[in-house]
Parts: C-alpha cells; structure tokens; sequence
C-alpha cells in the first residue's frame, strides 16, 4: 500500500467506530497494535483531532455538500471526507498527499468508490476555500453539541461556557505525578505544583526516565486535587472506592496510607495492581462494587470518585460530547446517589468523606452533594481553603468545594474539570 494509506485506513475505521458505533475513542483505538509506531501515531493524530473539531468540520461539509449521501448507500464515505478535511485544515498534511490519500480510500471500498468523484471534488474545494472558511467560524460553539452547550451556559454563564469549549479545542498535556519531588530535575518539563509536573514536550511516556522504576504515574493535576483534600494520611486507614486505574490509590500510598481500593471491573483491577508494581506500592486490593462492599471497620478516611459521564476530561476525550447524551447524565446521577449513599456508611465517626466525579455536570457534582447533605444530618461540609490548594482560589465554589474548570490555567495548558466536596462525619 502507498505510503500513509494504513494509517488513513485505520483512522476511517476508529471513526466509524465512534461515530457510528458510539464506541468509546480509548477502545477504538486499540486496533492500532498492528500498526508501525510512526502509523499508529498518524492514525490517532488525524482520529482525534477529526473528533476534537467535528462541529467544524460538519459545518464545512454542509457548505460543500448541500445534500449528503445516506451511510448505508456510502459507507464510509463521511469518515473519508471528516479525515480528509481534518488533515487539510488542521494537521497541515500537503494537499496533493491527503486528498491522493483519500481517493484510494474510497478506490478500495466497494460503497465508497460511487463517491470518489465526490470526495476529490469537495477535498480539493476544501484546500482551496476551506482556511477563509474556517476563519469565518464560530468553532467554540461548532464543536460543542447543543445538549452540552445549553447546560454549561446554564450552569456557569456563556462566557466561561466558551471558555470551556476553547479549551477542549487544544490537545491535554501530560502531567506527572512524582512519588518523591525531588526527581523533577530528572524529566524535561515544569513544576506546576508541589509534587506534580507537565511535560513540555510530547513524548512515549514508557520512554521517560524514571517510568520503569515506578518514579511516577500519569495523572492530570484536577485528578490529583480529591486526595489531598484528606489533608495528612500517614500511617492511616484510607478506602479509596471505584479506585482504578489507581492515581488516587498511588498517591495515598506514597504519602504512606494503609489504602483499601476497591473496584468492581476486573480488568481495571488489574491495571490498578500493575501500577502498584510498577510504581512499588502497596495497597489492599479489594474486587467487588463499592455500593456492597463492607469494610470489617468503619475508616478514618474515605475516597469516592463515582464513575460519571466523565465531561470534565473532553480534551483528553474528545469522542465524550458525541457518543453520550443528557440521558447518559441521568443514568449516572442515579447510580452515583447510591454509591455515596454506600460510602458515607463507611466512615468512622469524626471522619472525612471526600466525593469527587469529574464532570462538568450539575446533576452528578453539586446536586449529589446537596441531596445527600439534606438526607445525612450527620455529615457536615468542611469549606475548602485556598492555602490547601496552592493558593488557587479560583479553584474554590461559592459553597466552598473544589470546581475546577478545563480553561483554568490556559496560559499553561490547561486542566481537568473536577468537582469535590468534604464532608466530615458528626
């Protein structure tokens, strides 16, 4: 095959997966293992950058193909056109090369091939009008469904709902967690805050020093915010429910927590053990779903980030605003209340309760905490400081939670949308 056309191929297929399967991004893109490092990259490059602006790039296919083909007549001809614009207008891959590519694309598929004319006519327009085009563009408002779009402007004002969209439309950093501070001077990056840095270049991660001792795990800053909130753990019990893939788990265990983590999909328990290797913690790994668990003692301390539809983490996902949906807000609400309902019966009197999900959501943040609040007169919130959170008030709700928001530091990249509240038991 020519050159790059593996690559294009498995792009094509990852977004129909997505697309056409609602098939989570991170799952798809597994069927890249086959493929050379060089290909595979290329593959992800073009798989998500087509879904980080597919409002843009729909928009633009409206403007060139006033009536599209029917999938089931077309196969995969949208996949071919999405990713033919996306290297065009946003990957700078050379014209002739990415609309060439295209071409054979949609040669080797039987249902495609009726519409190669098409896909050149509109692909090489696209090289031509597409930048003056794109210019003209409100992409913030574009790349943001309208079901998400109306609850943050709702929840946060039109502004910071822009912002938020903005900041989905620039790839996430890598940010590290570091067991001792110190090996900082050992990576190529900058130290955001006390023991967590991002990296400044774009990097295999199994490739940075330190990563085969276990010196460090990755984790975004927002999702290593929760943790800390227990304040000094050392020497103490700590059940970290929903637990793996294992940051929060990691990151009490270094500050010398005696950790129960407890999770309920195997193969995330065994990444979570694998991590523990890797990194040469230790934690008591527990394999049931948390709303059964029962510890043999209520704990000092308890840690839930309850699964969520995970919209504080778009940058890193960005197939999340088109494969879910407001209905996927109300499935996760119900299932969220009774998890924190389970682990607030966990906790040992004068102990703290931290809930975190990292969403963006009213309905799975705020609104937890306030009906479980009006249902537990024996949980009462302990407000959040600025000094707990290196000095970043911004970080701080109204009600005195941790909420912090993707456009938050911009200027360094960026960071999850997290929302956490501390509770201590009467």
């Amino acid at each position: 095959m020519s050159e790059g056309i593996p690559a294009r191929a498995a792009a094509q297929s990852i977004l129909s997966d997505v697309l056409r399967k609602h098939r989570p991004l991170d799952s798809a893109l597994e069927q890249l293992g086959h493929l050379p490092p060089r290909d595979a990259g290329f593959a992800r490059a073009i798989a998500s950058e087509t879904l980080r602006r597919l409002g843009q790039i729909e928009a633009l296919v409206r403007v060139f193909v006033p009536k599209t083909p029917p999938p089931h007549k077309s196969g995969p001809t949208l996949e071919i056109l999405y990713a033919g614009i996306c290297e065009l207008l946003f990957l700078d891959v050379a014209p002739h090369a990415a609309v060439d590519a295209a071409n054979r694309l949609a040669q080797a598929d039987s249902k495609a091939v009726h519409f190669k004319s098409l896909i050149n006519a509109v692909l090489r327009r696209v090289s031509r009008e597409g930048k003056q085009l794109l210019a003209t563009q409100d992409a913030p408002r574009l790349n943001t469904p309208d079901w998400l779009w109306t609850r943050w402007c709702d929840t946060y004002g039109e502004h910071t709902a822009r912002a938020i969209a903005t900041a989905h439309s620039r790839q996430a950093p890598i940010d590290l967690v570091l067991k001792d501070a110190a090996f900082a001077s050992h990576l190529g990056g900058s130290v955001l805050v006390d023991d967590v840095m991002r990296l400044t270049e774009s990097s295999r991660v199994e490739d940075l020093p330190g990563f085969v001792d276990g010196e460090w795990w990755v984790q975004d800053l927002a999702a290593s915010l929760p943790a800390r909130l227990l304040g000094n753990v050392a020497g103490r019990i700590v059940i970290d429910l929903c637990a793996a893939p294992g940051g929060k788990t990691m990151q009490l265990a270094a500050r010398g927590a005696n950790v129960i983590a407890v999770e309920r999909e195997t193969d995330r328990l065994q990444r979570l053990a694998e991590n523990l290797q890797r990194t040469k913690l230790e934690a008591v790994l527990i394999h049931a779903d948390a709303r059964d668990f029962k510890p043999v003692a209520p704990a000092p301390f308890v840690l839930l980030d309850a699964p969520c539809t995970a919209t504080g983490t778009i940058r890193r996902h960005p197939d999340l605003p088109w494969i879910k949906s407001a209905s996927d807000v109300t499935f996760c609400e119900q299932a969220t209340s009774q998890l924190l309902a389970a682990a607030a019966n966990m906790v040992a009197e004068g102990g703290l309760l931290v809930f975190a999900v990292c969403s963006l959501e009213r309905e799975e943040g705020i609104e937890q905490l306030e009906n479980f609040l009006r249902q537990r007169s024996d949980f009462v919130r302990e407000k959040l400081t600025p000094t707990e959170l290196f000095g970043h008030s911004e970080w701080i709700s109204l009600d005195g939670d941790l909420r912090t928001l993707p456009c938050h530091l911009a200027d360094h990249g960026g960071m999850d949308g997290f929302y956490a509240a501390r509770l201590r038991r009467l």
